[in-house]
C-alpha cells in the first residue's frame, strides 16, 4: 500500500505541475511577472483565456478518465467507455440540436447547451436501460450491445442535423464535434467541477464494489453487493458526468479508455488507488494534449479531439494485441 501511495503522490504532483505550468506555455510564452501585472495584455490572456482553458482541460480529462474506469469495471471490458455506450453520442445529439436551432436560452440558471446535452444523455440512458430490461434482468453484455446500437443511431442523427443545417451552423457543429477547449466559458467550469468532484467522491467510496464487480457479478452478489442497484447507480452517475463534460468541450474520445488502463499497468487492479490515479493522470494528460493542440499549428489550433484520437487509435490496437491466445482481452 505504501508503494501505491507513493505512486499516487507522484501522479498528483505531476498533474498539479502540468496544470500550474500549462497556462504560461504555448506558441507565445507568458512571463509570470507580466501575467500578474494588471496593466499588461498578458494579464488578460492568462486570466481570461489560458487559465480557464487549462482548468477546463484538467476537469474534462479527469472526469472522462474516472467515468471510463467505472464503465470498464461495470462491464469487465477494457474497451468500454462512455463513447462505446452511446452516452457521449446522446449528449452530442442534444447539443447539436441546440446549436442548429441557434438558441441562447437558459433553464433554471443552467446554460441551454448543458440542458440540451443532458436531455440527449438522459434519452440515451433511457433507451439503453429499456433495451436491457426488455431482454430480462440487467445483463452487462446486453447493456453493452444496446449502448453500441444507440451510439450508431444517435451518431447518424447528429450527421443528419449537420446535413440539414446551413453552412455556418454546420461548420459550428463540426468544429464542436471535434472536441475543443477554445473560448471555454469560465462560468461553465463550476458546472464541470461540481459534477467531476461528485463523481470522484462517489467512485472513490465505491472502490470495494468496483473491485467485486470486476471479479464477477456472482462473486459480488455472494459478498452482499446489490449488483443491480450498484450497476444502475454507476451507469447514471457516469452518464451525467460525461454529459456535462461533453456539453462544454464536445466529444473528446479515447481518454476514458487509455488512462484507466495505463493506471492499471502501474498500480494494479485495486480501485481504491485507481480512482484518484485516473483522476490525476487523466487531468494532466488532457492538459498536455491541449498545450500541444494549441501549439503545434500555431497560430491555428488543432481540435483536441483529433489529437486524442490520433493517440487513442494506436493504443486501441495495442490493447487488442495484448489479448491472450484465446483471443480474449486482458483486463
Amino acid at each position: 500500500m505504501k508503494g501505491a501511495n507513493r505512486k499516487l503522490f507522484i501522479l498528483a504532483a505531476l498533474a498539479v505541475c502540468c496544470l500550474a505550468l500549462a497556462p504560461f506555455l504555448g506558441a507565445v510564452i507568458i512571463n509570470p511577472l507580466e501575467a500578474f501585472d494588471s496593466g499588461s495584455p498578458e494579464n488578460l490572456i492568462f486570466w481570461r483565456l489560458r487559465l480557464p482553458r487549462a482548468i477546463g482541460a484538467f476537469l474534462a480529462g479527469a472526469g472522462l478518465s474516472i467515468c471510463g474506469l467505472a464503465f470498464q469495471a461495470l462491464f469487465r471490458n477494457p474497451l468500454a467507455t462512455p463513447f462505446t455506450l452511446g452516452i457521449s453520442s446522446g449528449a452530442a445529439l442534444g447539443a447539436s440540436v441546440y446549436l442548429r436551432l441557434g438558441a441562447a436560452a437558459s433553464f433554471i440558471g443552467l446554460a441551454g447547451n448543458l440542458v440540451s446535452a443532458l436531455m440527449g444523455c438522459l434519452l440515451s440512458m433511457i433507451l439503453v436501460y429499456a433495451i436491457t430490461r426488455a431482454r430480462g434482468g440487467f445483463s452487462t453484455a446486453v447493456m453493452l450491445l444496446a449502448g453500441v446500437i444507440i451510439n450508431f443511431f444517435f451518431s447518424s442523427l447528429v450527421m443528419y442535423v449537420q446535413y440539414m443545417s446551413n453552412a455556418h451552423d454546420a461548420a459550428q457543429i463540426m468544429r464542436w464535434l471535434m472536441g475543443t477547449l477554445s473560448g471555454i466559458d469560465s462560468s461553465r467550469l463550476w458546472e464541470m467541477a461540481i459534477a467531476v468532484l461528485l463523481g470522484l467522491a462517489l467512485f472513490s467510496r465505491m472502490g470495494p464494489e468496483l473491485d467485486l464487480l470486476t471479479a464477477g457479478e456472482e462473486i459480488a452478489a455472494s459478498r452482499g453487493v446489490d449488483v443491480s442497484r450498484v450497476k444502475l447507480l454507476i451507469f447514471i452517475v457516469a452518464s451525467v458526468v460525461v454529459g456535462i463534460i461533453v456539453s462544454v468541450t464536445g466529444p473528446i474520445g479515447f481518454v476514458g479508455m487509455m488512462i484507466p488502463q495505463i493506471c492499471r499497468l502501474w498500480l494494479g487492479y485495486g480501485h481504491g488507488p485507481l480512482v484518484p490515479a485516473s483522476f490525476f493522470m487523466g487531468g494532466g494528460f488532457l492538459v498536455l494534449c491541449d498545450l500541444l493542440a494549441r501549439s503545434v499549428l500555431a497560430p491555428a489550433e488543432l481540435p483536441i479531439g483529433i489529437l486524442t484520437s490520433m493517440l487513442g487509435a494506436p493504443f486501441f490496437l495495442w490493447t487488442l494485441f495484448r489479448g491472450n491466445r484465446a483471443g480474449e482481452l486482458n483486463y
